[in-house]
């Protein structure tokens, strides 16, 4: 007779009455974990005392980890694990006070049955809220219901209101009156027409992105399958991150110090130090103008529109950071870097768009905003930012958007208007520099492309850039990570609650207008552009079409 070994089914765990299952994803990074843990533990608190006061009890689903210092889950199988365990039908809330690896999480939400709960504290020391925007994308794209909640110390009555609705309900009713589908365009106006000119044009044409790996930091709603990027007319090409490496040994030390040249004589500011643990060091930089000369010719070999590097996890390991290199790709003016043979100058006169961190759905958005805004005359250079915390400076709401490195230099003002600084050791081990300042004062168009039931959605808005004193945008530096470059963004009719409860990603798209009048076109012309490629377009807040 025939024996085969089955499977056992364990028994399945029974929801206590009133009880919330805590879980806290957190980074890949010790580092990052056991330095953040703290502020978990304090917004783990704030939350627990809010559920008590409504009459609930809150069960942490697996223990703080004493080897390692901190209760964060900490890995795809960690998080796997503790799922296990977790009633499948309970009340779950996920809560955030750092940046966390969505994939850690993916495989025990994609199948829990009860209510789900995203929390995050209202602050700017770490990037929580952040992370809360990347888990809401990416599980929007992965078809999982949630609601989202956020606080500064969860004592607020909007907070505790809102947290009501969701112990009774199982889902919460955020203010979503600021959106509204793309209505008929005109097809007479100018705009319209070199919208969809342009989309015919990438359609026919097609367009390649290289992609030095895919999926950084669990970022899971970054990832667009080649079933729905290839009908917009855009190509993955899949590069290794060691052919990366590999290039920049091949790159010689004189024309590395071509570019720190050049860069110097710009004004770029170098603010260098003497520890190459906590300062950045010249040979930091050096490093760097070498993966600058890799990443372009590499590239050109592909014959690539737009390019990102994925740097964490991998590289962090190998060279220091990417973003300087990062910086220089978006602008239009950067050092000139020539065919390994020097007979040709490559991009020359163009920025080559970098989609920092890899996110594809900020590919697709920087390589149309690249070739729309060249189109009309604008300055093409286009960076993402993370949605990273803002509050109410002289009676309007102002952001802090920071992207953790670099922006092109004209969205600073110039090189002498930016200044580079190491990056910080808790995620950035062996350094390198930023490519960082103050965003100018101007008209923005902004942007974020995402996934929702299988298909490519695209939110759109117009902004401006404030103004501060230069004490206020110290203190939001302070308050955040002073390496990075800031912008001081207003959304044009998008309150504070409304953009976290709709936005469905931690990266929003920014570039400039001229002014006013047209940034409103290029507004237009964008719409136009993405509805023609097929994606859903949808205007938020004040957009004059």
């Amino acid at each position: 007779m025939t024996t085969y070994l089955f499977p056992t089914e364990p028994p399945v765990a029974s929801a206590e009455p009133n009880t919330l299952y805590l879980v806290a994803n957190g980074d890949l990074r010790l580092s990052a974990n056991t330095k953040c843990w703290p502020t978990q533990q304090q917004l783990e608190a704030d939350f627990t005392a809010a559920a008590v006061q409504l009459g609930w009890q809150v069960e942490r689903a697996h223990q703080v980890d004493h080897g390692t210092g901190h209760g964060f889950i900490d890995s795809q199988r960690r998080g796997i694990e503790v799922f296990r365990d977790i009633p499948p039908d309970a009340p779950l809330v996920v809560v955030e006070a750092v940046w966390q690896y969505s994939h850690h999480l993916l495989p025990g939400l994609r199948t829990h049955r009860g209510p789900i709960l995203l929390v995050a504290n209202w602050a700017g020391q770490f990037p929580g809220l952040v992370g809360l925007l990347n888990l809401m994308g990416s599980l929007t794209k992965a078809g999982v219901p949630y609601s989202p909640l956020w606080s500064e110390d969860f004592t607020d009555a909007w907070a505790i209101d809102k947290l009501h609705e969701w112990l009774k309900t199982g889902s919460i009713d955020h203010d979503l009156g600021h959106v509204r589908d793309l209505p008929a365009l005109d097809g007479s106006s100018l705009e319209v027409q070199l919208g969809r000119a342009i989309a015919d044009q990438l359609r026919r044409d097609k367009a390649i992105i290289g992609v030095f790996d895919e999926g950084c930091m669990g970022m899971y709603n970054a990832i667009i399958d080649d079933e729905l990027l290839n009908p917009l007319g855009i190509y993955k090409e899949r590069l290794s991150q060691s052919a990366l490496v590999a290039e920049m040994n091949r790159v010689s030390d004189s024309e590395a110090e071509a570019i720190g040249e050049w860069l110097e004589a710009a004004g770029l500011e170098f603010r260098f130090g003497s520890d190459p643990q906590i300062d950045l060091t010249p040979d930091q930089v050096h490093s760097q103008f070498k993966m600058y000369i890799a990443a372009m010719r590499i590239s050109d070999d592909f014959g690539v529109d737009a390019v990102g590097i994925q740097y964490q996890q991998g590289l962090k390991d190998t060279v220091p950071a990417s973003d300087l290199v990062e910086g220089l790709l978006n602008n239009v003016e950067r050092p000139p870097v020539t065919s390994r043979d020097g007979s040709r100058v490559l991009y020359d006169g163009r920025a080559l768009p970098h989609f920092n961190e890899v996110d594809e759905c900020v590919a697709v958005d920087a390589l149309i905003t690249n070739r729309l805004w060249t189109a009309m005359g604008l300055d093409p250079a286009t960076t993402l930012h993370d949605v990273r915390w803002g509050e109410e400076y002289d009676g309007e709401f102002v952001w802090v958007f920071e992207i953790s490195g670099s922006v092109p230099a004209s969205h600073n003002g110039g090189y002498d208007h930016s200044y580079s600084m190491r990056q910080p050791p808790m995620f950035f081990p062996l350094g390198g520099g930023t490519l960082s300042g103050c965003s100018r004062p101007g008209e923005i168009v902004w942007s974020r492309v995402f996934i929702l039931d299988g298909a490519l959605h695209v939110d759109l808005g117009r902004g401006h850039v404030a103004e501060l004193p230069p004490e206020e945008t110290q203190r939001r530096l302070d308050a955040t990570d002073p390496q990075w470059p800031i912008m001081h963004a207003v959304l044009h009719g998008v309150g504070r609650d409304q953009l976290m409860a709709r936005h469905k990603a931690n990266h929003v798209q920014v570039a400039y207008g001229t002014d006013a009048e047209s940034a409103d076109r290029a507004a237009l012309a964008k719409a136009a552009l993405f509805e023609r490629l097929g994606l859903q377009v949808h205007l938020c807040g004040d957009v004059s079409l």
